[in-house]
């Protein structure tokens, strides 16, 4: 049965992570669907973003770049002529920039990727025909001379465009393809083995150069999609923490109502019980005169019985709620671990007798006494022994023990021949209201506070509560107390008095 349900919650375990995964993928299929860029929609606005700031903070470096390229070709070509483009080309990135200063100014909320997307290429097709207007130089200035200067300026030019605008790859090639082909089509026109090796040169370059700029692209997206799964996952950490913390104060709310409902409830179950169980008492007396109906008298016990039963439940609940509740306090005294033990072995014969039970009380000589709360102490070994008979089938046989520890301490021992407890339900039977199944099978019916109580008082006493168990050989369960609660393990005390000197003026 336990295999077919790990069976079943392994499915579902693979059927919800299927799902998620299925939902995980539809997500992102309509997230490229509805991208401009391909990728994932709310990636759009970051690749954007990162243009518009990478054209804004190279606005001066490209400017400075363009104007000493003028001045460079001015050695060839005439000064105004120079000029003209230089001035051509700063105005086009003048408008690149404006667009992008705009861009950043935009409400982010009205976003709308594919409008910005065109203003984008639009702008960079202004700038990329700008750079073209370079081939008209052929037509003022001695072509031989000026051809290789030409295929560097457009290397350059075609370079920080590629590097300005990878984020946003139809841009790239909107502001590098107009001059690659017109200075590649000029250096055609012109002629000779050379200036075909500078224009191949020069389309190998834009190829070159788009292809880095693809690159970066794609690293740039997979750094937002790497930052996007953490920031989910953060995310989700918070909404599990959130969903914790509320689950948890909703379970502490409810044990507080628990506690609450529990403590409220023992008067009035209590109260009733009494007065059954005391009237039930007197009629199985006989303290008012003989039954008439011989049945009456063994009704009547069996009224008592069931009440006494109900009163110790109500007891058990009512003290496993206190120390759920941590009100369960301890009312520490020195006390003999060894006399208790007896008390209760005495207070237990009458139920092994009547089971036909043997049960066996020993102890260690001159052990010291305790420090701890009697009455928890009490508790602890009377649920231990009677867990003991009610387990234990007739004419078997319980040991009691009381002895020192390996470690200085004291220990309760409690053994019987009974079935056993199978090794797979032994962290049951510790739990509350847990019950072994054999166990239910051969011994009166009870709640299974008993172990869990007596594991809590052990607790609340700094000791160990320890069950061994094997079928058809019995259970031996050990609650040891720590060497700190022994009292020869304690320090002495020794009270300091102030004694009044007199000293006398004439000494």
């Amino acid at each position: 049965m336990q295999s077919l349900t790990a069976s079943d919650a392994d499915v579902r375990a693979i059927s919800r992570d299927g799902k998620r995964s299925a939902q995980k993928t539809v997500l992102e299929a309509r997230q490229r669907l509805t991208s401009s860029s391909g990728t994932r929609a709310d990636f759009d606005f970051e690749l954007m973003n990162d243009y518009a700031n990478a054209r804004v903070n190279a606005a001066l470096p490209m400017a400075a770049l363009f104007g000493i390229l003028a001045i460079v070709a001015s050695f060839w070509v005439p000064l105004t002529i120079s000029a003209l483009w230089a001035g051509v080309v700063i105005a086009s990135l003048l408008i690149v920039v404006a667009t992008a200063q705009r861009f950043k100014s935009s409400d982010p909320l009205k976003f709308n990727a594919a409008v910005w997307k065109t203003r984008f290429i639009a702008a960079e097709a202004i700038g990329g025909t700008a750079l073209s207007l370079l081939a008209l130089f052929t037509l003022v200035a001695n072509s031989s001379d000026l051809t290789p200067v030409m295929f560097a300026m457009a290397l350059v030019a075609v370079a920080s465009n590629s590097v300005a605008t990878h984020t946003l790859p139809p841009a790239t090639l909107t502001s590098t393809m107009p001059v690659t082909i017109a200075v590649s089509m000029s250096l055609i026109a012109v002629g000779g083995t050379l200036n075909y090796m500078l224009a191949a040169v020069t389309i190998c370059g834009e190829i070159f150069f788009v292809f880095l700029a693809r690159q970066l692209h794609g690293s740039l997206l997979e750094t937002i999609s790497h930052q996007s799964e953490k920031d989910t996952l953060i995310y989700e950490l918070e909404e599990a923490r959130t969903m914790s913390d509320e689950a948890r104060r909703h379970a502490e709310q409810a044990n507080i109502a628990k506690s609450q409902f529990l403590a409220t409830m023992s008067h009035e179950l209590r109260t009733p019980l009494n007065a059954i169980i005391g009237f039930s008492e007197v009629l199985k007396a006989e303290l008012l005169g003989p039954h008439q109906v011989p049945q009456y008298k063994e009704y009547a016990g069996d009224i008592h019985g069931s009440g006494q039963h109900l009163l110790n439940l109500i007891n058990e609940l009512l003290d496993l709620s206190r120390i759920e509740a941590g009100k369960y306090e301890l009312n520490e005294e020195v006390i003999s671990l060894v006399d208790i033990a007896a008390d209760c072995k005495r207070m237990m014969e009458l139920r092994a007798k009547a089971k036909g039970i043997e049960l066996v009380f020993s102890y260690g000589d001159n052990l010291p006494k305790l420090w701890g709360d009697e009455r928890a102490v009490r508790q602890v070994v009377l649920n231990l022994l009677s867990n003991a008979i009610k387990f234990t089938p007739q004419h078997g046989k319980v040991t009691l023990v009381v002895q020192r520890s390996g470690d200085g301490g004291q220990l309760i021992s409690v053994k019987d021949n009974g079935p056993g407890i199978p090794e797979s339900e032994i962290q049951t039977v510790l739990s509350s209201f847990g019950q072994g199944s054999l166990a239910q099978k051969t011994a009166e019916q009870g709640a299974g506070l008993g172990l869990p109580i007596v594991q809590k008082i052990m607790d609340l006493h700094q000791g160990r509560f320890d069950l061994f168990s094997k079928l058809r050989f019995g259970t031996e369960v050990i609650a040891t107390f720590p060497r700190a609660r022994v009292m020869d393990a304690l320090a002495p005390v020794f009270e300091h008095r102030e004694r009044l000197e007199i000293y006398s003026e004439a000494g």
